[in-house]
C-alpha cells in the first residue's frame, strides 16, 4: 500500500548513506534521513506544534553519495514522494508495522542557511 506524500519538516539526525551491489552495473545508492514532520498552528504567541510525527525518509539516487554531506541535522526540508507500509520482525520475533517515505525529491528550505555554493554544470560527453 502506498499513498502520495508531501510534507515539511526538520532532519533529526545525520544522514545515513549506503550502497548496494547491482551485479556489473553501478551500485544502487540510498540516503536515509530521519525527519520530524511538524504541524505548526498559529497562536497569539507565535506557533505551537500540534500532532507532528517522525518518519524515515529514503532517497534512492545515483548522486546520494554527494548529497550525504549536503543534508545536515536540523535542516528544514520539503519531502515529496509516497508513504510505504513496512512490515518487519523485531529481535523478539514480534511482527511490527511502520510507515516510511519513499522520496521522489527532498528540497532544502532556506531557513537558517548562511551560504550556497553552486558547482559548474558537467559538460556533455564528447562523441568517440
Amino acid at each position: 500500500m502506498s499513498t502520495h506524500f508531501s510534507g515539511e519538516g526538520n532532519i533529526g539526525s545525520a544522514p545515513e548513506y549506503r550502497e548496494f551491489p547491482n551485479g556489473n552495473d553501478e551500485p544502487r545508492r540510498l540516503l536515509r534521513l530521519n525527519v520530524y514532520f511538524d504541524n505548526p498552528v498559529p497562536t497569539k504567541d507565535g506557533y505551537e506544534d500540534r500532532g507532528g510525527f517522525w518518519a524515515p525518509v529514503e532517497l534512492w539516487h545515483r548522486d546520494t553519495d554527494h548529497w550525504q554531506t549536503l543534508y545536515q541535522k536540523g535542516m528544514r526540508v520539503l519531502v515529496e514522494g509516497r508513504t510505504v507500509r513496512d512490515e518487519w520482525e523485531d529481535a523478539d520475533e514480534n511482527e511490527r508495522v511502520t510507515f516510511k517515505i519513499d522520496a521522489r525529491r527532498v528540497g532544502i528550505l532556506p531557513y537558517r542557511i548562511e551560504a550556497i555554493a553552486v558547482s559548474a554544470k558537467p559538460s556533455p560527453a564528447e562523441p568517440a
